[in-house]
């Protein structure tokens, strides 16, 4: 299940300033390199924790890339974000062996805790919920991860009740 990722809107979603200033030392390191879109891309979402808007027209501008080329590859792959994301990322199988024990009902079940759908994050930006093609964790189908965390077997109360846990942690 591919999530729509492209953002209509022409503005940032983020209130927050940017700084750009933090790409200098990347745009360094990669400016004229063959290649260098990826990694490029790459370094700033690690900065940002996503890709916004403003990062892509200072790439464009210091680096000779399109703002095209920019764009297309961070729509392409999906490791790429254009919208921020919460602190902890919940991905939900939906391949073919969690599709048949039921993941959706582990994701309809997220969507009703956290009052959020698929690919959104809570107004908090504690979660963000995804649904993902496949863990390769086929054999605890079905199954979600969250950070480096995988839980298996699972059913939707579980895994509500996982996300409560975290929530309780973070609050504390």
């Amino acid at each position: 299940m591919r999530i729509a990722r492209i953002n209509t809107k022409s503005q940032s979603i983020n209130d927050e300033p940017v700084d750009l200033g933090l790409l200098d030392k990347l745009i360094k390191k990669y400016k004229g390199k063959k290649g260098n879109v990826i990694p490029l891309l790459q370094g700033a979402q690690e900065l940002y924790g996503y890709l916004p808007h403003e990062v892509f027209i200072k790439l464009a501008s210091e680096t000779g890339l399109s703002l095209s080329n920019l764009f297309g590859v961070a729509t392409f792959y999906a490791q790429f974000r254009l919208k921020p994301v919460g602190k902890h990322i919940i991905k939900v199988c939906h391949g073919t062996a969690c599709h048949v024990q039921n993941a959706n009902v582990i994701s309809e079940a997220l969507e009703d805790a956290l009052k959020i759908k698929d690919g959104e994050t809570t107004e908090d930006r504690l979660f963000t919920l995804e649904s993902v093609a496949c863990l390769g964790c086929c054999s605890l189908a079905p199954v979600m991860m969250i950070g480096d965390g995988t839980y298996g077997k699972l059913t939707g109360n579980e895994a509500v009740k996982i996300v409560k846990n975290i929530r309780i942690k973070e609050s504390n």
